[in-house]
């Protein structure tokens, strides 16, 4: 059950730091406690031309080439949060502008 005071990030894209889960990037369908529920999510495992989260939700990254950020994925669960950012047009634009960074094919 989502309380009011997460109305203004439900379904908005966001950026979500998890305790042991890591940085996530997607859209934020639910929010129960510490528990997220994400769609078409990816995981930030690098970044460089940003200094902390707060900017990378702001401004995006400046060195998009230079970033680690996983394959997408349809939905999430994060059992652990303890942040939310909702992101800018200018930051969404930038952070899905980085290529997926994944193992290269066999």
């Amino acid at each position: 059950m989502t309380t009011d005071v997460f109305k203004d990030f439900l379904n908005k894209k966001c950026i979500v730091r998890g305790d042991r889960s890591g940085v996530l990037y997607g859209t934020v369908v639910n929010v129960a406690g510490n528990t997220v529920l994400m769609k078409n999510a990816r995981r930030l495992w690098y970044w460089d031309g940003a200094n902390a989260i707060n900017e990378l939700a702001v401004h995006g990254t400046s060195k998009p080439h230079e970033c680690k950020f996983t394959v997408y994925v349809d939905s999430i669960v994060i059992m652990d949060a303890i942040e939310i950012n909702r992101c800018t047009e200018k930051a969404i634009k930038s952070i899905e502008s980085v290529a997926e960074w994944k193992k290269a094919k066999d």
